[in-house]
């Protein structure tokens, strides 16, 4: 059995604002993977919880009693174990969208956050740069969107996510963290 506790949001019940929360939540309904969610305050984390996963705040999961706890190894393990024909595979056929606006959130973090208000137009100018370079990929068509024999040029993609027109995990860790920014 799958256990998948999630950061509870500012009511204490409802799912948080957490996008590490939000991706493994979408790898699980992507794949059709039935489990059930307890949401964790996490100004009243359970005793039970904090026995399982000792100084570990959630997202984490457990799996035949083996706990994870790093949302990198928990993806990689849904994506292992979880499989076709069962299971669809949501790893991205092109390499280059997993690190499509990887530093999105880093540099909104960093602008968000900065104390220095001498820093902030450097910061913002630094955001909206890597959100062009993520515009630019967005934009660009992907190898299979090109056809080789044709003399028309495909100016813009029409994909609708990062790697086609089917979600990836290269979505699923992405889409939460624009969600925030926005």
């Amino acid at each position: 059995a799958l256990f998948f506790p999630l950061q509870a949001g500012s009511d204490g019940e409802s799912i948080g604002n957490c996008p590490f929360s939000q991706r493994l939540f979408m790898i699980l309904w992507l794949k059709g993977v039935i489990f059930n969610v307890t949401t964790v305050d996490l100004k009243r984390k359970p005793a039970d919880l904090q026995n399982l996963a000792p100084g570990t705040n959630p997202p984490f999961m457990t799996f035949d009693g083996e706990v994870k706890t790093d949302v990198n190894k928990i993806e990689e393990f849904l994506e292992e174990k979880l499989v076709p024909p069962r299971y669809p595979k949501l790893a991205p056929k092109h390499p280059e969208s997993n690190s499509a606006g990887n530093d999105v959130f880093a540099k909104f973090s960093a602008f968000i956050k900065n104390p220095r208000k001498d820093a902030n137009e450097n910061l913002e100018k630094s955001l909206l740069k890597a959100l062009r370079k993520l515009d630019s990929y967005l934009n660009s068509p992907l190898p299979d969107e090109i056809d080789a024999y044709s003399t028309e040029e495909i100016p813009v993609s029409s994909r609708k996510f990062l790697d086609g027109d089917e979600l990836t995990l290269a979505d699923c860790n992405l889409l939460p963290k624009l969600h925030i920014i926005k």
